[in-house]
């Protein structure tokens, strides 16, 4: 029975990195699913809810069981919106559909209880990181995804695979403040949308910024990763704010 009556609350979460070798990052996920966002008539989740992603046609069992999840929460009558990731930015609407999810533009407004707010995944904030912003570029492109698509299952996995492991070594020999968004960039965007809120994730350093954009004050706020714990902003029309809980390692 589809129940509409939810309560005044938006959530919205990132970097969940889910895969079937983190059972405990999932299991958070789910509780979270069931026991907090069922609560809510929204759910937003800003890129990157899978480690890695290589096509819609991956029918294995565990990605099923994250569809089923979210799907159950939808048939609930909470709403559930996705913008994807760097690591999933592959998610096509055969997944989004079996999974009851809206596929969101890379950036998006949102009148979130009368505030107009922009939402991203966050990677095109830190243009100081050049090497991946080329492989971001693309890799967004049509040929691109064309030509990956086109390659079996199992060698896009290889690739992937293949990838997470360059991207670690990159990342390694990367300094915090190249990885992290560049301020200008991020005032251009809320003055490009006329916004005074930004919500993103990606760098994983979940905080919450006083700017000022517009001429006026203005805040970005950042969500955590799900590595050490689950953590999402909870919205109402009264509050926001950033929320985390413990993992349960077996």
């Amino acid at each position: 029975m589809i129940n509409k009556n939810k309560a005044a609350i938006s959530y919205f979460i990132a970097d969940l990195h889910l895969t079937q070798n983190r059972p405990d990052i999932s299991a958070c996920f789910f509780r979270f699913l069931e026991t907090d966002a069922i609560k809510a008539e929204k759910l937003y989740i800003l890129g990157d809810l899978f480690e890695a992603w290589v096509g819609d046609d991956d029918d294995s069992p565990y990605l099923r069981d994250v569809a089923q999840a979210l799907s159950k929460l939808s048939e609930t009558g909470t709403d559930i919106y996705y913008i994807h990731g760097n690591r999933d930015f592959l998610i096509g609407t055969r997944y989004a559909k079996q999974a009851s999810m809206t596929l969101l533009p890379e950036v998006d407004t949102i009148d979130l209880y009368g505030q107009h707010v922009v939402i991203m995944h966050g990677d095109t904030l830190c243009t100081r990181d050049v090497a991946y912003q080329a492989f971001r570029k693309k890799s967004r492109s049509w040929w691109w995804q064309g030509i990956v698509k086109s390659l079996p299952l199992f060698i896009r996995k290889k690739m992937a695979a293949d990838y997470r492991k360059r991207s670690a070594e990159a990342t390694a020999m990367k300094s915090q403040e190249i990885m992290d968004v560049t301020k200008t960039e991020v005032i251009k965007c809320l003055e490009l949308y006329q916004s005074q809120l930004l919500i993103h994730g990606h760098t994983h350093r979940p905080a919450v910024h006083d700017i000022k954009a517009n001429g006026k004050k203005a805040q970005r706020i950042v969500l955590g990763d799900w590595y050490e714990q689950g953590a999402w902003l909870k919205a109402t029309p009264d509050s926001i704010e950033l929320l985390n809980k413990p993992l349960q390692h077996s």
